[in-house]
């Protein structure tokens, strides 16, 4: 194990907040992903095949959207030259 130096309580403070923010700005951004995508099939008659396409398309589109903004933010928050 190695000699880390410990963090203080406002760097634990900043890195929960930074945590806080990727979660909910990835929910938000797959919630509108999704929305966008499979908002038709709530909206108008479909046949069920292009509403069951436009459902699973919204949910693998908003998910890895979510993935992609929670390490995007993360990753940036950690960068030494933030």
């Amino acid at each position: 194990m190695g000699t880390r130096p410990r963090r203080s309580q406002a760097e634990r403070d900043a890195i929960t907040v930074e945590i806080g923010y990727a979660l909910f700005s990835a929910c938000f951004l797959g919630g509108v992903a999704f929305g966008t995508i499979a908002g038709p099939a709530a909206v108008w008659h479909l046949p069920p095949a292009i509403e069951e396409l436009l459902l699973a398309t919204g949910t693998v589109v908003g998910g890895v959207l979510a993935v992609l903004r929670v390490v995007h933010v993360l990753w940036r928050f950690g960068s030494p030259g933030r």
